[in-house]
Formats: C-alpha cells, structure tokens, sequence
C-alpha cells in the first residue's frame, strides 16, 4: 500500500467515525462539534460525512425526494465564515403534512424558518444552470416549512458541522396550494411566519440568495458539477426567507407567503 493510499484509508475511516457519531445522535442526544475530525471549513470532508450517512439510510430503505438548501442568508454566511451556500438531502418520511402534527422523539433543538419550495417539472443537471434554467425546469412553487435541527450540541456548529449533519435538515412541510412561476414575484415576496398566533419572523424572497430561483440554480450547478443532478418531481427547498425561529411541544407554527399561500403545522406533546 502506498503512502497516498494509507493517508486516504486513514481520512475514510474519519469520516466514517463522524458519520457514525452524527447518527447515533439521533438516538441519544446531541454530540461536540466534530472539530476534532473536520476543520470547520473542511468542505470536502464535510460532504463526504453527509454522503455516507446518505448512502446508508437509503440502504436501510430510506427514499431521497429532493435537496434543502441551506445558508443562503448573507449574515448567516457570515457569521460562519463562509461566502457560500450548502446543502442537505430531503427523504420521505421527513415530509408531514400541511396542517399535520408532528410527534417526533427524536427531535433535539428544532427551529421553524419559512420557504418557498419548488418542484421541478423537468430534469435539471446542468453545470452552468442559471435561475432561467430552473424557471424552466419547474413544475410549481408551494409556500413551504423547514423544521431544521442539530445534531451538534447547542447549534454551536461551523459550516464543517451543518454540512455533515445533512444540513441541519429534521423535517418539511409543503403548503396545499400549488403555484405556477409566470406571474410570480418570488424576489419580493413577503413573508411572516407565526408561532402560536404571533408573529415570529418576517422576511422576503430577495433574503433568499437574492431570489430563491438564484439559490435553485446554484445548487444544480453543484450537483452537476459533482455528477449528479436535480431531477423531475424533486422538491427543492430554496432557503429561509426570514430568521429562525426555536420551537417546542405543543406549539402551532403558521406561513405566509405572498403569491404562494399558508402553510402550517404543529409540534405535538409527548405523551404522559
């Protein structure tokens, strides 16, 4: 074995160690940054965790049905050090449904934060794709919730530790009503997000990477560039159009967005 191939060997076995600690956090509590495996902006490494973690649920059944993009906000990008986007794999059975409750155990530090989702109508695996692109390859918008999460302790993450953690990404909620692009305003677009009947956050589309088509394309162009791609019927939450908001048992969390119409959910009690 070569020196290269030891040195390889040794980083797949790190990242598949932190992998492993991000999914046993699942099922007992939050961890530590993993510092101590990936520096905080190792993107490389970060990604290859996600991936394995990604691999594996599919493996246990788990079906993919899309792609959230996160850190899409200038001031987020900031406070991490980053000048970039990131992104996380939406599965089925994260998906509840619009006016549903939530009962989930597993849930650690969650926070609501409002989008507008997109479901593509074509395939979109483009490495040049531009928010034209993605105009073309959609089907409809939908007002949209991402339940977010962390499995780092305290959200103390660095864009090393979101990126692996699949994104921050818990689980979504699609609105009912379903909105062809032509006619949209998706860069003006206003937004306020409700938690038990007062209003919460406030926001508009231009947050959102400057328009939420423009967060759409860069992830295509990522995907593509990675040899992958966006394909018909996949949803893709474009971002947070306002800040997020910390959620606990029992609460009730209502969406609005201009054009796209409510979307809500609530986060139910544990039982007694």
């Amino acid at each position: 074995m070569t020196q290269a191939q030891i040195v390889d060997e040794r980083l797949a076995d790190r990242h598949a160690s932190a992998a492993l600690r991000l999914r046993e956090a699942y099922a007992s509590g939050a961890v530590e940054p993993l510092r101590d495996i990936l520096e905080p902006g190792d993107v490389a490494g970060a990604y290859a965790v996600q991936s394995i973690n990604t691999r594996f649920w599919t493996q246990q059944g788990r079906r993919i049905v899309g792609r959230k993009i996160g850190l899409t906000a200038e001031a987020v990008q900031k406070q991490l050090g980053v000048d970039q986007p990131d992104y996380g794999v939406l599965f089925e059975d994260t998906r509840v449904a619009d006016g549903g409750v939530l009962n989930a155990p597993q849930l650690l530090q969650p926070k609501a934060e409002a989008e507008v989702a997109l479901v593509l109508g074509a395939d979109l695996i483009l490495p040049d794709a531009t928010a034209e692109d993605v105009f073309a390859a959609t089907a409809h918008a939908v007002a949209a919730i991402e339940i977010v999460d962390s499995r780092i302790k305290d959200w103390r993450i660095t864009f090393a530790d979101t990126v692996a953690d699949n994104g921050s990404s818990a689980f979504f909620v699609l609105g009912s009503e379903r909105k062809p692009l032509e006619g949209l305003d998706l860069r003006t677009c206003g937004m306020a997000l409700e938690l038990n009947g007062k209003v919460a956050s406030l926001g508009a589309g231009v947050a959102c990477l400057g328009h939420p088509l423009i967060a759409a394309a860069w992830l295509a162009r990522t995907l593509a560039r990675m040899g992958e791609g966006l394909m018909a019927g996949d949803i893709v939450l474009t971002g947070a159009l306002g800040p997020m908001v910390a959620i606990g048992p029992g609460d009730r969390v209502d969406a609005t967005i201009g054009g796209l119409g409510s979307v809500s959910f609530s986060l139910g009690k544990p039982a007694p």
